[in-house]
């Protein structure tokens, strides 16, 4: 069983659409998998048409067993702890709750022998939340827009990884960077991906998500993309990615 979190602290980049379509895929490939809705805005919970009025915020808060909170989804071999609106509250209340960096490691442990692979998918901030979502992770997958400023703040990223590796966690991984959005119309893009290829320290994916139409629609339809047009450009690429993963814990 890996725990991974799919972190990047600047918004925009596909982190949540990352982890809500490669979860379907590794379901669809006979893995076990339980994603965990750490960000407040709810919309890996949303995108798999999922509605409750208890989740992660009672686990990590109230510190009712993960094992309430989860919740069935349309794919078989994929489950969702999900967020509500009372997540956006957490991190406040976390401040008074004893090793509350460790809270959410604590709950995962409780549950891990039920699943494969667990993803978190994490706010683009650097509070409680997210570092309860780092500390409960094995490795740590980083999507990166194939856009202008991509890797600025990469270097910030990275340190943040270094000082829970530091000062807390030390076994954490880093399992490698995604490109995501890539337009291959854009020169820029090539650019970007160029350059994250020779400067990121850590692996990154041979597999490159697309802008890809169907992704983006998919969770409208309360659909991961492997269910709404698989055979999509979107959908072969997180097909590959899934497998790159795969092939990379072997």
């Amino acid at each position: 069983m890996k725990v991974v979190t799919i972190f990047n602290n600047k918004g925009g980049v596909g982190k949540t659409t990352l982890t809500f379509h490669l979860g379907s895929i590794l379901a669809e490939l006979g893995k076990k998998i339980l994603l965990i809705d750490m960000d407040p805005q709810c919309n890996a919970t949303s995108g798999l048409a999922i509605e409750s009025e208890r989740g992660i915020y009672e686990v990590l808060v109230d510190q009712i067993p993960l094992s309430e909170a989860i919740k069935e989804t349309k794919i078989t071999g994929l489950k969702i702890a999900p967020a509500t609106m009372n997540l956006a509250g957490a991190a406040v209340e976390l401040v008074n709750i004893d090793n509350r960096e460790f809270v959410l490691r604590q709950s995962v442990m409780e549950v891990s022998s039920n699943f494969d692979y667990i993803l978190i998918d994490c706010p683009p901030s650097l509070g409680l939340i997210t570092i309860n979502s780092l500390i409960a992770a094995d490795d740590i997958l980083i999507p990166v827009q194939a856009e202008y400023y991509a890797l600025e703040g990469l270097g910030k990223l990275l340190g943040t990884i270094e000082l829970i590796k530091e000062n807390i966690k030390p076994e954490l991984n880093v399992l490698g960077a995604v490109v995501t959005m890539y337009d291959k119309r854009n020169n820029l893009a090539d650019q970007v991906k160029q350059d994250l290829i020779e400067n990121f320290p850590y692996k990154v994916f041979k597999t490159i998500i697309p802008r890809n139409v169907r992704i983006t629609e998919a969770p409208s339809h309360g659909l991961p993309i492997s269910e709404y047009d698989r055979y999509s450009k979107g959908g072969i690429a997180y097909e590959m990615l899934a497998q790159e993963i795969l092939d990379t814990r072997q």
